[in-house]
């Protein structure tokens, strides 16, 4: 069952793959912003993935976040989650990531609980029309 309360975690290695150079973020080797955005949503929408009926997900729809200080490569990097609001289909998260030395940024995120079919339905036509 869906409640407010649910957490999440998950991490990351920092390296070239996900460094602000490699990503166009910027020009630096450390963890880019996207990267940590990325790692927002996905700790976000795991955490409730296992709660919500079959054959739905859910969507990112609002980030409000800081990236604070930079992270090197090499380091681990995690985001903590945690649901903190539901109401309907709208779900709000406070999300936090960490490397070893400490809160490296946070902020809420807002997802809402689709039908996955139907979802992808939708996109697809609109790829359809644009053709």
């Amino acid at each position: 069952m869906l409640t407010v309360g649910i957490k999440g975690r998950e991490e990351v290695t920092v390296s070239e793959a996900n460094s602000a150079k490699t990503l166009g973020s910027g020009t630096l080797d450390v963890f880019a912003t996207p990267a940590m955005t990325a790692l927002m949503e996905k700790t976000a929408w795991k955490s409730v993935a296992p709660f919500l009926d079959e054959g739905c997900g859910t969507v990112g729809t609002l980030l409000n976040i800081t990236h604070d200080a930079p992270t090197p490569f090499g380091m681990n990097v995690w985001c903590e989650s945690e649901l903190v609001e539901i109401d309907g289909r709208r779900l709000v998260f406070e999300v936090a990531a960490y490397d070893e030395k400490g809160k490296i940024g946070g902020g809420r995120h807002e997802r809402f609980i689709i039908q996955n079919e139907k979802f992808q339905a939708k996109a697809n036509k609109k790829a359809e029309a644009n053709s």
